[in-house]
C-alpha cells in the first residue's frame, strides 16, 4: 500500500492552509508568496485497489488531498512565458548591477485576461529576490550597518496593483501600502515618502500590476502616468502589467524605436508633472512583450498546446485517467475550441472538472462531463474579487460548450399525408 504518508489523528494535516493567501501587494505577503511557492507537495499517484483498502478516514484525507493537489498544480512553463521570463530577469539583473547614473530601461507585460501575465513576473521577480538575497547575506556587513533594536527590512522587489480608479493618491497608497509607510499630508508629501520607501528599503524592481486601468481620457490617470514615469528616476526597474497595452493609450506619447525595438517616452519639459527631475533626465525606455494564448494555427503551435496538456495531465490523480487523458483523440480540439488556447481558462476548466469527476464517482475526464462545466468569466476570485471588464481583464471569448447536433430522423408515418405537388390536394390515407 501506498498510504504510508497519511497524517496521524493528532497531527495538523499538512496540505491545508489555515487562514488567507498571500497578499502580495504588501511586504509580508510578498515574502510569505516567495518562500511559499514551491512548498506544496502533491498526493502520491496509488491504484484503486489500494484505495480500496483504506479506511474510511484515510479515505477521506486522501481524497481532500487528492482536491488539494489539483487546485495547487505546478505552473507549466510554455513558449510564450518562457519569452517573458527571459527578457524579464536577463532586464532586472542587469539594470540591477548597473553602476553608471542614468534611467534604467523598463519592462511592459502585455497580453490578454487569464494569460498568466500576473503569475509568470510575480514567480520570475521572486526567483530573482531569492538569487540577490543569497549574495546580499554573503556580504552584508559591507552594505548595511545593523541598527540595535530595529528590524532590517530589505524589500528588493515591490509589487502593487493599479487601483481601479487611478488617481496619483490612489498610486502612491498602493506603493507605501507595500512598505506600511505612512502617507503624508498631501501628495507631494506622499510622492516624498515613496522616493524614500523605495531607497530605505533597497527595493531594485518595482512592479504595477493591472496598468491599463489607466483610461487615459480622464485628466487624473495623465497626471498618474507622469508619475509613474517619473519613478523611473528611482533606479529602480519599472515593470508595468497590463492587458493591449498598445490599444490603451498609455503608449500614445511615446514613440516605437526601430533600432532599439522599444517604447520612447520624451522626458517631460512641460505642463503639469509630479516628477521634480523630468527636464533634466533622459527619454524613458520601455520594453514590450506579449503574452498571448496558444497558436493553433501553426505546428509548433499545436504541439506546444499538446505538450502543456501532457504537463497537466501527469498532474491529474483520479484513478481512471492516465496517459492521453488530455492529449489524445479529439480532447486536445475541445480544450482548445473551450479556451480558445488560454492558459487561465483552462485551467478553470480542467480544475472544475476534476472535482465533478471526483464526486459523481466517475474517476476520468471525458468532453461529456467537461461539457457540463460552464466557464462563468464573470465570478473568477481576485483581490476583492474584482476585475475592471473595461481594461480587458475579462476576454471576450465564447467558452459554451458546442451544441450536439441530434441525428436526423426520418419522417414518421402517420394517418396525414401530404403529396409533393403543390398543386394537389391533400389526401388522406383511409
Amino acid at each position: 500500500m501506498s498510504d504510508h504518508g497519511m497524517p496521524a489523528a493528532d497531527n495538523p494535516v499538512p496540505f491545508l492552509r489555515f487562514g488567507p493567501r498571500p497578499d502580495r501587494t504588501t511586504y509580508e505577503g510578498w515574502q510569505e508568496f516567495r518562500k511559499t511557492r514551491d512548498l506544496f507537495v502533491p498526493v502520491k499517484k496509488i491504484s484503486l485497489a489500494e484505495y480500496r483498502l483504506m479506511s474510511p478516514r484515510k479515505k477521506s484525507l486522501h481524497d481532500l488531498h487528492r482536491a488539494a493537489t489539483h487546485v495547487n498544480m505546478q505552473l507549466l512553463e510554455t513558449p510564450m512565458s518562457v519569452a517573458v521570463t527571459d527578457l524579464m530577469r536577463s532586464r532586472i539583473q542587469n539594470n540591477a548591477m548597473r553602476f553608471g547614473p542614468g534611467t534604467l530601461d523598463g519592462l511592459m507585460i502585455n497580453g490578454g485576461g487569464y494569460q498568466g501575465k500576473t503569475e509568470t513576473a510575480c514567480r520570475t521577480a521572486a526567483e530573482f529576490e531569492d538569487d540577490w538575497r543569497k549574495l546580499f547575506d554573503q556580504y552584508r556587513s559591507h552594505y548595511v550597518d545593523a541598527m540595535p533594536g530595529t528590524r532590517d527590512l530589505i524589500a528588493p522587489i515591490a509589487y502593487c496593483q493599479t487601483p481601479v480608479k487611478a488617481t496619483p493618491i490612489g498610486l502612491c497608497e498602493a506603493i507605501l501600502d507595500f512598505y506600511g509607510a505612512p502617507y503624508g499630508k498631501n501628495l507631494r508629501g506622499m510622492i516624498r515618502n515613496v522616493r524614500e520607501s523605495i531607497k530605505a528599503h533597497a527595493t531594485t524592481v518595482l512592479m504595477i500590476d493591472d496598468i491599463t486601468r489607466l483610461k487615459m481620457h480622464r485628466e487624473d490617470d495623465q497626471d498618474t502616468l507622469d508619475l509613474i514615469r517619473g519613478l523611473m528616476d528611482l533606479d529602480v526597474t519599472l515593470v508595468l502589467i497590463g492587458v493591449n497595452i498598445p490599444r490603451s493609450g498609455l503608449l500614445r506619447e511615446g514613440w516605437h524605436d526601430p533600432r532599439t525595438k522599444q517604447w520612447v517616452y520624451a522626458p517631460l519639459t512641460k505642463g503639469k508633472s509630479y516628477n521634480p527631475d523630468a527636464s533634466t533626465q533622459t527619454e524613458r525606455r520601455f520594453d514590450l512583450i506579449n503574452l498571448g494564448p496558444f497558436d493553433y494555427s501553426t505546428t509548433a503551435g499545436t504541439e506546444a498546446f499538446t505538450e502543456h496538456l501532457i504537463g497537466i495531465e501527469n498532474q491529474i490523480r483520479l484513478f481512471h485517467a492516465g496517459p492521453g487523458t488530455l492529449s489524445e483523440g479529439n480532447m486536445p480540439e475541445y480544450l482548445r475550441r473551450r479556451t480558445h488556447g488560454i492558459v487561465g481558462l483552462l485551467r478553470r476548466l480542467i480544475e472544475d472538472g476534476l472535482v465533478k469527476a471526483i464526486d459523481s464517482g466517475l474517476e476520468d475526464l471525458t468532453t461529456d462531463l467537461l461539457d457540463e462545466i460552464p466557464i462563468n468569466l464573470g465570478n473568477v476570485p481576485g483581490k476583492d474579487n474584482e476585475r475592471d471588464a473595461e481594461a480587458g481583464e475579462i476576454p471576450d471569448v465564447d467558452t459554451a460548450p458546442q451544441p450536439k447536433q441530434k441525428p436526423q430522423q426520418a419522417p414518421k408515418k402517420g394517418r396525414n399525408k401530404v403529396y409533393d405537388d403543390p398543386g394537389t390536394p391533400a389526401a388522406v390515407e383511409a
